[in-house]
């Protein structure tokens, strides 16, 4: 039989897979040598196997503390990608911080607690005079980069020789020495305790695409604001399973396309869990956002769970952003189409969502409780489940926005912001879409429009004054239906306006129907669930919730949601 000459063709390419198959191989790292592994498979240092990757290779990384810094610049292909591993149910830890045994004791200048000391080589931020970013007052201390853990604790840096006591470090960049002061007075020189200080300012840079990351814990790297302890800059890498917590700074910065996170922590770090900047199609799925910015970064700057920025197309869902000393997830400048949906966003300081000076969010099916209730300063209109911050073309729909500061709100000024193709331009709230939530017991309104604005546009064209711009409230578009209020006593229903201009308070659906034009379809109805401290969402059969649709679709990760029977 003759076979046409194009029939060849899938039996070539066939045979070349499997070719490069047969070729990739798998590289095991171990401080120690592996019973079973031969020699010429097994390597000290991951930096070394993740050197000689090439597509189609797997890194097994066995249990064990690997104080290095690594880089991937290499790239594997869509069919075989370069996979950098834990092996199968064993803890590995790559660590910014090397351990410290070479104490001298110092004398204490008052007799009191053990003080030890060491060379320290190490400058971090050395581009200012301060050692800090951001390099004002404000972040004298909060902007350094060093750490220091004693027995895994972690103590608290000072900026003064004389200011040492019990749990605090001191670094004389001058005399170039650190000065150390344990929490229990216990004697650290030797190995008598594990004293570990962060040297490394980043522990992984990604720079290769297609890559895999699987079952890492990233620990205590040194690294200065807006910075990733790992980064993460080729295209098409899968992260899973991994953990980024306690760096000075960021866990982890996105700068690639095609990125997908899932099942990952991020948690006690300094800054942010995470960054983003013009990571298009994110996909952060089934992950853990919590306990970030705990150096106290300034909020209204950058600091809490996340931060994306000129990010089109990211997606946000079935993950948790609980406890985080800021907003839970902040998008800010630029940022067009992006997704958030059936997460559990909860008791965030600052904002649940906060969505500033960028384009169509689409925010959906989340359960968004406790947020905002810090009142940290400069915050108004950051303070919601939701907040919409000069962001048109969003739609909010089917989530629960229960017990925040505010439940939603628009937050306006005269603002411009840049896009991803270039160029700046006017940005303001128009053309939104809030429809079937259900807002309930948030303390100070249910919704509120902080337009600090003095055009008028957020008023009717009928209560607007003579000095009004050309804009009103009817060209704006801003639509409200088919949601369920359940504000509890002494709690606002709709509050219209910045508190320090003016300003309404609308006290039944009826008023802002009236006035605003807004509301349509909606009620203002109570709103019960089978254990709310519980996170047991469920509500009682015939609850006009669920008869108007004002429910999340879905699941939620660490809610029990539908019908309580």
């Amino acid at each position: 039989m003759t076979m046409h000459r194009n029939a060849w063709l899938p039996l070539f390419l066939t045979i070349l897979a499997g070719a490069s198959s047969a070729a990739a191989r798998q590289w095991h790292v171990a401080p120690k040598e592996i019973p079973l592994i031969a020699p010429t498979e097994q390597v000290r240092t991951v930096a070394e196997a993740a050197s000689r990757a090439a597509a189609g290779d797997v890194v097994v990384i066995h249990a064990g503390v690997y104080r290095e810094a690594v880089r991937i610049d290499s790239s594997g292909t869509q069919p075989e990608p370069i996979t950098i591993r834990a092996a199968d149910g064993e803890t590995v830890v790559l660590t910014g911080a090397d351990r410290i045994a070479d104490w001298t004791p110092e004398e204490s200048p008052d007799g009191g607690a053990r003080i030890y000391s060491m060379p320290w080589p190490h400058k971090f931020v050395a581009w200012n005079e301060s050692y800090t970013h951001p390099a004002d007052e404000f972040h004298r201390l909060i902007g350094r980069c060093e750490q220091v853990f004693v027995g895994g604790y972690a103590l608290r840096q000072v900026l003064q020789r004389n200011k040492l006591t019990r749990g605090a470090f001191y670094v004389d960049l001058d005399a170039g020495r650190l000065y150390v002061c344990g929490y229990d007075d216990r004697d650290i020189a030797g190995n008598k305790v594990t004293v570990e200080a962060s040297t490394r300012d980043r522990i992984l840079s990604v720079k290769g695409s297609h890559i895999v990351v699987q079952g890492l814990r990233f620990r205590y790297a040194a690294n200065r604001a807006q910075q990733g302890a790992v980064e993460f800059a080729g295209d098409h890498i899968t992260v899973e399973g991994c953990t980024f917590e306690h760096a000075n700074s960021s866990g982890a910065q996105f700068t690639g396309q095609e990125i997908t996170v899932r099942n990952c922590t991020f948690q006690h770090n300094g800054q942010l869990g995470f960054g983003a900047s013009r990571a298009h199609r994110l996909h952060l799925i089934g992950c853990t956002i919590r306990d970030n910015n705990t150096k106290g970064f300034d909020r209204g700057w950058e600091a809490g769970g996340n931060k994306i920025c000129l990010t089109r197309g990211a997606v946000l869902e079935q993950s948790t952003f609980v406890e985080n000393r800021g907003n839970g997830i902040w998008f800010d400048i630029g940022n067009e189409d992006c997704v958030v949906r059936n997460c559990l966003i909860a008791h965030n300081e600052d904002a649940g969502i906060f969505y500033e000076i960028s384009y169509a969010l689409h925010a959906c099916d989340n359960v968004i409780v406790g947020n905002g209730l810090a009142d940290s300063p400069g915050a108004w209109g950051a303070a919601a489940g939701i907040s919409l911050s000069s962001s048109p073309g969003c739609t909010i729909e089917r989530n629960l926005l229960i017990g925040n500061k505010e439940g939603f709100n628009f937050r306006e000024q005269q603002r411009s912001t840049p896009r991803i193709a270039g160029g700046s331009e006017p940005v303001w709230n128009h053309d939104q879409i809030v429809r079937d939530n259900v807002l309930a017991h948030n303390r100070d309104a249910q919704v509120w429009g902080w337009f600090d604005i003095a055009d008028e546009r957020h008023w009717p064209k009928a209560m607007q004054s003579e000095q009004a711009g050309d804009l009103s409230l009817e060209e704006l578009r801003l639509t409200f239906e088919n949601n369920l209020y359940c504000p509890a006593s002494g709690q606002g229903l709709f509050h219209w306006g910045v508190s320090w201009k003016r300003h309404e308070e609308y006290r039944t659906l009826d008023e802002v129907r009236t006035e605003l034009g807004s509301g349509q379809g909606s009620r203002v109805a109570e709103f019960s669930v089978a254990d709310h401290f519980g996170l047991d969402l469920r509500v009682p059969a015939g609850s006009e919730a669920a008869s108007m649709g004002c429910y999340p679709q879905g699941t939620v990760p660490g809610v029990r949601l539908g019908i309580a029977r």
